[in-house]
């Protein structure tokens, strides 16, 4: 039987706890309640670093992407990232908006995406604009380059226009979801904006170095030089089609003017463009709707003059699809119509993926700036797929959808068609590589093998490059952070390492618990959470008053 002292130990001991945990509460952690047959299983992982993000979303069997969190009172740029599909961000999005109020899709690099633009200026320095105006006509003006460039066929009714202005700022996000057509990935976007804006571009750079407007078109000889005959001619050929009012000299006309509407003043006064050309860069963090910047209370909505109408269906609300639509990188791959621009070839430019050297000469092929996908052991794979039976074949190109983590190799030079046995004499094939089932299959650019939607068996990846093969968690302790039920992300008390358990089992945050195998436990808190009414605080059977456990102590105690 145990002493008087060692009860006063015991009691002190249990004073201290209770101290403890009434400044220190343990909240409950966050227990995913996605349960509706067409809602994808639950993923909900925080890590401190985006490439432990990616790199975890890379290994999931399940439809997850990563999301960039802020948090009030953090340290400058200093972010969480989170690890979701996007059905449950939605379901919590919408509730925890003090939690998630200023959240960010990451945009993987070398992800199909959409056309997308960050348009903004400061609105003292440039009161005589209409930004209104300015979208309409910038948008008008990209429809009509995509039909030049690509035969794309778009109008204001297929972008979804955002607003995030205040006083200060004119701040807008415009997300085109093009019919039937996405980029092969965001750096090609950069590409094609930069081309489409070269004029302009030319202009502020112009003018910073002091030439006139009229120089920088090459329109006005500068000092010193002799006045082009050609120019002439075609300067006198210009004012005649103006005076006759032909359609070109209108188009014309009104290129220059949507141009011109890209010109504002920064808070110095000096010449910058109306579009952010820094948004196209390697996994880009890019503002979600309805999140705002930390230490702001401006966010992303609808603008007013957005002519974009969603399109929900029975399982989706109408706010929810403007969500899924604003979302970058959220592209299918069936039915796309892959757009590319390449950068403009130098010696540094790599070409395609091929076993055999290439003749410098030979760059109509190359693909700017890219030699391998964000996976080059599964690019090493597909090669030796195309290198056989005497014939070396290489990859065209490749593109990687990553709402499915699909990525497709168009192949040059290697035509063998499971469909036909045979070699096609004229048309080439896909590979296809499933990275969350971690399998390939063929299909086919063959008329024939595509009316039919031909596509190969399924056949598995050589473990050695499989992501779950050979991603290996740190095991150095760091700290992780979780989320309880009431939205509030804390650093976690456990090392992210511990928490994250192993294989496919480590998804749901609620399984690295103590309890989590008891399966007793398990249906008796799942029993109780049942019965306890929703709108109250749920009690724990354990949760007995300090008052009354001294007050057994102390009965206890005594003769």
């Amino acid at each position: 039987m145990m002493s008087q002292s060692h009860w006063r130990d015991r009691v002190k001991r249990v004073e201290e706890l209770a101290q403890s945990f009434h400044h220190c509460p343990l909240s409950s952690p966050y227990k995913p309640r996605l349960s509706r047959p067409w809602q994808p299983s639950t993923v909900w992982r925080l890590f401190p670093r985006q490439s432990e993000a990616l790199v975890f979303a890379q290994s999931c069997k399940e439809d997850v992407h990563v999301f960039a969190l802020e948090k009030e009172h953090a340290k400058a740029g200093q972010r969480i990232y989170l690890v979701t599909s996007y059905a449950e961000l939605w379901h919590y999005y919408k509730t925890y908006r003090q939690s998630l109020m200023h959240c960010y899709e990451v945009i993987p690099e070398g992800a199909v995406c959409k056309l997308y633009f960050d348009l903004e200026f400061h609105k003292p320095s440039n009161k005589s604009l209409d930004g209104r105006k300015m979208v309409a006509l910038f948008i008008q003006y990209v429809c009509h380059k995509l039909k030049e460039v690509y035969g794309v066929k778009c109008s204001s009714k297929d972008v979804l226009n955002l607003d995030s202005s205040t006083e200060d700022k004119f701040s807008r996000h415009l997300i085109f979801l093009l019919p039937n057509a996405a980029f092969k990935d965001n750096t090609h976007v950069g590409h094609f904006i930069h081309k489409i804006l070269k004029p302009v571009l030319d202009m502020v750079q112009g003018r910073r170095s002091g030439l006139g407007a009229e120089e920088v078109l090459g329109t006005k000889e500068a000092p010193g030089t002799t006045a082009n005959p050609l120019s002439s001619l075609e300067n006198v050929h210009r004012e005649v089609e103006e005076q006759l009012g032909s359609p070109k000299a209108k188009r014309q006309k009104q290129g220059e003017e949507d141009l011109n509407s890209l010109l504002v003043k920064d808070k110095e006064g000096r010449d910058q463009l109306f579009v952010d050309l820094g948004v196209y860069t390697k996994n880009r963090n890019f503002r979600l709707y309805k999140s705002s910047k930390v230490g702001k209370n401006a966010a992303f909505k609808v603008a007013e003059d957005n002519a974009f109408v969603a399109k929900p269906d029975k399982h989706v609300s109408a706010e929810e699809s403007i969500f899924l639509a604003s979302l970058v990188s959220n592209v299918s791959f069936t039915g796309q119509k892959i757009l590319t621009c390449e950068a403009p070839l130098t010696k540094d430019t790599k070409c395609l993926l091929s076993p055999a050297p290439r003749s410098s000469s030979d760059t109509s092929d190359c693909i700017g700036g890219y030699q391998h996908s964000p996976y080059k052991e599964v690019d090493d794979f597909v090669l030796s797929l195309v290198t056989r039976d005497g014939v070396n074949g290489s990859i065209r190109r490749w593109s990687y959808f990553v709402s499915e983590q699909l990525l497709v190799y168009d192949i040059l030079k290697y035509r063998w068609c499971q469909n036909v046995s045979r070699f096609h004499k004229s048309n080439n094939i896909m590979i296809l590589v499933d990275l969350k089932e971690e399998v390939w299959y063929q299909k086919c650019h063959d008329p024939v093998c595509r009316s039919e939607n031909y596509r190969s068996s399924n056949y598995p990846l050589p473990k050695e490059i499989c992501v779950s093969y050979f991603m290996k968690e740190s095991e150095e302790e760091e700290v992780g952070y979780q989320m309880d039920e009431e939205g509030n992300i804390e650093p976690s008390p456990k090392p992210a390492a511990a928490e994250r358990g192993s294989g496919g089992s480590a998804l749901t945050p609620c399984q690295g618990d103590d309890w989590a195998d008891d399966q007793a436990c398990v249906e008796a808190l799942e029993d109780a959470e049942r019965s306890a009414p929703l709108d109250t605080p749920q009690h724990h059977a354990d949760d007995v008053p300090d008052g009354l456990l001294l007050q057994v102590l102390a009965e206890y105690e005594s003769p």
